[in-house]
């Protein structure tokens, strides 16, 4: 056997891949990772087949003109914000490829990268595969998961080179009110500091809600990357499809690193995702639909040992175990798993120091009969 150095050497499979193993090996209802538990819109399958007929070599670089200009569309109508589509619109191969290319793109050896915990798991390997040093600023399930932009303020130092966001948020279903957004472009108003945004659920937000984008505030918008999602959206995360929305000096530098990376996206995907995007209905009702599951999801506890924690958005839903056990997240969610039938994630493994919280995270993503049964076992306890 060769040895090498390990690039990553305190990496391991992530957790929703070993969850979703366990899932499968114990016959689990899989709560766990998130991805729907329902297939996409027969129209949208019947676009790709269409599509797959004369489109099958590869896409320009940037993404096909049409879903560029759809995309472009869409943000005019949605957020009233006017990109050029051939200078700020990016297709890439999922918003993890979308963060990749962003983090790589701006963030040199030494230089820090804020990030709020609990974190998708992607964000802290990626700034340090390029050589960046994390800072994690932990936020509190107490105080409903919201930053303290005071502390974020604190954080900064002449080292910042970017900071990432995440509204709605994954794993806690914060999402961020418009007045965040004046909060933070005060603390970055005069620097040079970027701003990467994780917005892949930004059609899932409940009662009543606005999204609060950072491409809806100029001067957060001029420092923006802005990662987006298909799968999300429109129920299709095996597509892996989405997209990075920058200023033109942004997406110059972001598409240097996207070439080397897949260089382009799948060809009929996207001319089958042109055509769909151009009705804003597949979107505009997703937040009713997934809002319809959150509530069937949490009546099972209202009267149980569970505490169930505000889901302002995303397809996820907290609970607070601390009345019904001592066990350390991780170790419960491989019990449910095993003895429930139930999978979870564990709270705990997007912090880089986990705090006291038993809270364990549940994708409501899901058919009604699969959310009806997984609730009525867990509520036993």
């Amino acid at each position: 056997m060769i040895h090498f150095p390990s690039k990553q050497a305190h990496v391991q499979t992530t957790i929703f891949t070993k969850m979703s193993q366990l899932a499968l090996d114990e016959g689990a209802l899989n709560l766990s990772q998130g991805f729907p538990g329902f297939d996409c819109s027969e129209e949208l399958q019947e676009l790709l087949k269409f599509y797959s007929k004369g489109h099958n070599q590869y896409a320009p670089m940037a993404g096909v003109p049409a879903l560029r200009n759809s995309i472009a569309a869409k943000t005019r109508a949605f957020y009233g914000i006017d990109l050029d589509a051939n200078s700020e619109v990016t297709v890439v191969s999922g918003a993890t490829e979308a963060l990749f290319a962003a983090i790589h793109c701006c963030v040199f050896p030494g230089d820090e990268v804020i990030m709020f915990d609990p974190s998708y798991d992607a964000y802290d390997p990626i700034v340090r595969l390029a050589g960046g040093v994390p800072v994690h600023i932990q936020l509190k399930a107490s105080e409903g998961f919201r930053i303290d932009w005071t502390e974020l303020a604190r954080k900064v130092s002449p080292k910042t080179r970017a900071i990432l966001v995440n509204t709605p948020h994954n794993p806690t279903g914060s999402v961020w009110a418009m007045e965040d957004l004046d909060a933070f472009a005060e603390v970055v108003k005069g620097t040079n500091i970027l701003i990467i945004s994780d917005e892949v659920y930004e059609h899932i937000v409940f009662d009543g809600a606005q999204h609060a984008s950072v491409l809806l505030h100029p001067e957060l918008r001029k420092r923006s990357f802005v990662c987006g999602s298909f799968g999300k959206t429109y129920h299709i995360t095996g597509w892996k499809m989405g997209y990075c929305l920058a200023p033109e000096y942004l997406t110059s530098e972001f598409r240097k690193l996207h070439q080397w990376v897949t260089f382009s996206s799948a060809t009929p995907l996207q001319y089958a995702l042109a055509d769909y995007l151009k009705t804003p209905e597949h979107y505009l009702g997703l937040s009713d639909f997934y809002q319809q599951k959150r509530d069937l999801f949490v009546s099972f506890f209202e009267r149980t040992r569970w505490k169930i924690l505000p889901s302002q958005g995303s397809f996820f839903q907290c609970l607070n175990y601390s009345s019904i056990s001592d066990e350390v997240d991780v170790d419960l969610a491989v019990r449910l798993t095993k003895e429930l039938k139930v999978a979870s994630i564990p709270v705990s493994v997007f912090y880089e120091t986990a705090p006291a919280d038993r809270i364990l995270r549940f994708c409501f993503a899901k058919n009604d009969d699969m959310l009806q049964e997984a609730a009525q076992r867990l509520a036993q306890l």
